[in-house]
């Protein structure tokens, strides 16, 4: 990778890492990614879509079309460690790496314009990653431009160092959050016969919540997490008569979360006619399983082997979610991981800071891709 273009990506980091915008809201994020493409290369072309953007290098109507995405939001966390780039907005800032993400693709913009491509390069610059929203939002840009294979990368703690770390198949599990409302009637709490009280209801589906992800019926990995139980208010002179529970299901096929959502549906609206509840369901934060095809992946791994960069095998998915299922989905494509170091402090947590040099092994590694 050439010097100049780390520098400059090294910079863009810092600069967005000290303005972080939560999910949804990256309008200044965008902009200053767009800003500083348009400062820095010639033959890429930038397609603004509003709430996202792409930019493309063109090689020619005959040639493949390869994409690279990268994410670009932030997490609703303050920053406590000391860096010269800290963030300047409290309750905000990168501790999952998406400066980093985008900092990469960018530097390989930087690359292509400058070295040129035999395929045609498109370079997506997706927002809202951490809920779920922003890939769902890209999706026709793959039919649109008849992408031929997607490819992107994520930081990762507890592994060595640069390695590039895959996996076939699923590599990360599907998951969304579940909220189950009961609704009841008030009554007063000397006389709780007159009213209907959702807790048992509530107690109930817990009871059974465990019972579901602990049967021998499930092909792989299925979990539900509570999250959340909130029944009644602080006055003791009422019953409760709502009640609701939060819980954050996943499962490594997404087939065994539809069947999980469903039997929690159908136990929760038996519970409502066994006590005379009212109930409903709402859904957040929704990530598909992100599977990773064969060939790609294989790709991948040839392309670190060449760059002799240390090649490792995950042994299982990671049970965490990532929307880039959504665009494997319509095309091939492989989601690896690059490792911030083994006792590097973890994703999401207080301590992190994006490792600058990935990004040299990101763009390393996308412009070898590039080649295969």
């Amino acid at each position: 990778m050439n010097s100049q273009n780390f520098e400059l990506a090294k910079q863009l980091r810092h600069d967005l890492h000290k303005h972080p915008e939560l999910s949804n809201e990256e309008v200044w994020t965008k902009q200053y990614l767009i800003d500083f493409l348009k400062a820095h290369t010639s033959t890429i072309e930038i397609i603004d879509k509003d709430t996202w953007f792409y930019a493309i290098y063109h090689a020619g109507d005959d040639r493949p079309n390869i994409a690279f995405r990268a994410d670009y939001d932030a997490l609703p966390m303050d920053e406590v460690i000391d860096i010269p780039w800290a963030s300047q907005f409290p309750g905000k800032a990168h501790k999952c790496g998406h400066d980093g993400h985008s900092s990469t693709l960018a530097a390989l913009a930087l690359e292509v314009d400058q070295n040129g491509a035999d395929k045609n390069v498109y370079f997506l610059f997706q927002p809202a990653e951490e809920t779920g929203d922003g890939a769902i939002q890209c999706v026709g840009f793959i039919k649109e431009h008849r992408i031929d294979e997607i490819y992107a990368y994520h930081n990762m703690s507890g592994l060595p160092l640069h390695s590039v770390n895959v996996k076939d198949g699923t590599a990360l599990c599907a998951s969304k959050g579940m909220s189950i409302i009961f609704e009841g009637s008030p009554t007063h709490a000397s006389q709780p016969e007159f009213g209907i009280n959702p807790s048992l209801a509530i107690a109930n589906m817990v009871i059974e919540n465990e019972r579901l992800i602990s049967s021998d019926d499930n092909e792989g990995l299925v979990l539900s997490t509570v999250i959340q139980i909130d029944v009644g208010e602080k006055a003791f002179g009422l019953s409760a008569s709502t009640g609701t529970l939060r819980l954050t299901i996943r499962a490594l096929y997404e087939k065994e979360l539809d069947q999980l959502q469903s039997n929690l549906e159908k136990f929760a609206q038996q519970q409502a006619e066994t006590f005379g509840l009212r109930v409903s369901f709402e859904y957040n934060d929704e990530f598909p399983e992100t599977a990773n095809d064969k060939e790609c992946s294989d790709k991948v791994r040839a392309a670190a082997t060449s760059l002799g960069m240390d090649v490792r095998e995950l042994e299982e998915a990671y049970r965490g979610s990532e929307d880039f299922g959504h665009f494997t989905k319509l095309t091939k494509g492989s989601y690896f991981f690059i490792g911030n170091g083994e006792d590097y402090a973890n994703l999401h947590t207080s301590e992190y800071d994006f490792p600058d040099e990935l990004i040299q092994s990101g763009v390393k590694m996308f412009k070898k891709l590039i080649t295969s």
